[in-house]
């Protein structure tokens, strides 16, 4: 299909950039053209997430496409924000190139991160210590959580797969992949570098000390989920004792991980007390980060074999991004906790990524309620968050939303409850603005 396209595309377009640099003129937001009152932007970007979700083998041309049709659709008929045309095209991505470009860096580096941490053989030590009853499969369930802290939640994700399958004999029930996803992404809803949503926020300007209340209601929702499927798995296919007493752990590779992280860390905060604008010129934490893997290459090589299919991951989630950012976000219903609410509840079929990066285009939300949101709510169906594709990847029965649902009714229930307990424990606080350096004040609250 592809091959058939290339050439009548190739010849559109061109003449696309011509007709949009000779006759397009930025409309003003009133003024958008809409179907039924929403704007078509909103419908091409919808398509292309619905096409993601319909089409798991091919989301990366998906993406692609439908960031291209977006772009042209904007050259053509409504302009930039920055302006008509191609002049305001580049003003647009002269904005977004930093975020986009530690994205990639982050991604892909965190992709060797992990592989690193596997092969330190921690995760095969880690089960010897585990109670031989359901507990055992509770506890495991709090290491992913843990874990998924200061791993990419994928990595998380996939390191409960790899310890359930040797803990469960390869017979793991339904509702506890449900139970490791919802681990994955909550142990990263509160910290910066867990998530690829709360790393968004992070180089976004948000605050991690404003992510971080996103553990609260995490922490709940987790125990809900855990102890469920924690004893629905037992009663499944019981938990057995593998000791390993002979693995050594590799502690070069788990310095190598520290290193990486110190890196990226430390590279945020020394910018933001520096100069906090510097932030938004010049990709300094993805650069910190792929330093640390270079100097670290003669102490342990890392496995480059992954970069073709981590980097090809990393532009589709990119794509999304972009189409995102080219959203007029003054159409978005206002912030407040039940759009936030919502949102977690739409995660679960539509990508967090762009759904996080209208969020921050929009501003006003109370950014630890939004982490919670769309790092826990893509839980709800294995092809909601990218933990649950990739865990799907090592167990295909997962790839059937009416057994998630079926099984892993707990996960609904327990979003809830968590959003609850911190509306009431903490409250709604949103934030004027996303911008701000570390070790500032938050924003005024509306």
């Amino acid at each position: 299909m592809m091959k058939n396209t290339r050439l009548p595309i190739g010849l559109a377009v061109p003449a696309l950039l011509w007709l949009a640099s000779n006759n397009a003129s930025a409309a003003s937001a009133a003024h958008l053209p809409s179907v039924g009152g929403i704007p078509v932007d909103f419908l091409l970007f919808g398509l292309t997430l619905l096409g993601v979700a319909l089409f798991h083998h091919h989301t990366l041309f998906v993406a692609l496409s439908g960031a291209v049709t977006l772009v042209l659709y904007k050259l053509v008929f409504t302009g930039f924000t920055d302006g008509p045309g191609v002049a305001g095209l580049l003003a647009h991505l002269g904005h977004e190139w930093v975020i986009l470009a530690n994205l990639f860096c982050l991604l892909t580096g965190f992709a060797l991160l992990s592989r690193h941490f596997e092969k330190s053989h921690l995760p095969v030590v880690l089960p010897k210590y585990l109670p031989d009853d359901w507990k055992g499969g509770f506890i495991l369930l709090l290491l992913v959580f843990v874990l998924s802290g200061f791993l990419d939640n994928i990595a998380a994700a996939l390191i409960g797969g790899a310890m359930a399958h040797q803990l469960f004999k390869a017979k793991v029930h339904i509702g506890f992949l449900a139970a490791i996803v919802v681990a994955a992404n909550a142990g990263g809803a509160g910290s910066v570098v867990g998530d690829t949503t709360t790393t968004m926020m992070w180089l976004a300007g948000v605050s991690p000390l404003d992510v971080i209340e996103a553990y609260l209601p995490a922490v709940v929702a987790t125990l809900i989920v855990s102890y469920f499927a924690a004893r629905k798995q037992q009663a499944y296919s019981p938990i057995i004792k593998n000791a390993h007493q002979q693995t050594q752990i590799d502690g070069r590779r788990i310095g190598i991980v520290g290193l990486i992280l110190v890196a990226a860390i430390a590279t945020n905060l020394a910018v933001n007390l520096a100069d906090p604008a510097a932030a938004n010129h010049f990709p300094f934490i993805g650069v910190a980060v792929w330093l640390a893997i270079l100097v670290s290459v003669p102490v342990r090589r890392p496995d480059w074999e992954l970069l073709p299919e981590s980097a090809k991951g990393t532009v589709f989630l990119l794509s999304l991004v972009l189409c995102a950012s080219l959203m007029p976000v003054e159409k978005l219903p206002p912030a407040s906790s039940a759009t936030t609410l919502g949102l977690g509840f739409i995660s679960s079929i539509f990508d967090n990524i762009p759904l996080t990066a209208l969020a921050l285009k929009q501003g006003g939300y109370d950014w630890g309620f939004l982490a919670y949101a769309v790092g826990f709510g893509g839980s709800m169906v294995w092809f909601g968050s990218s933990a649950g594709v990739a865990l799907s990847n090592m167990y295909p029965e997962a790839r059937s939303v009416g057994q998630w649902l079926k099984h892993g009714w707990m996960v609904a229930v327990a979003y809830l409850v968590g959003f609850w307990v911190l509306l009431i424990v903490l409250g709604w606080h949103p934030h004027s603005q996303h911008t701000l350096p570390l070790g500032t004040a938050a924003a005024v609250a509306h």
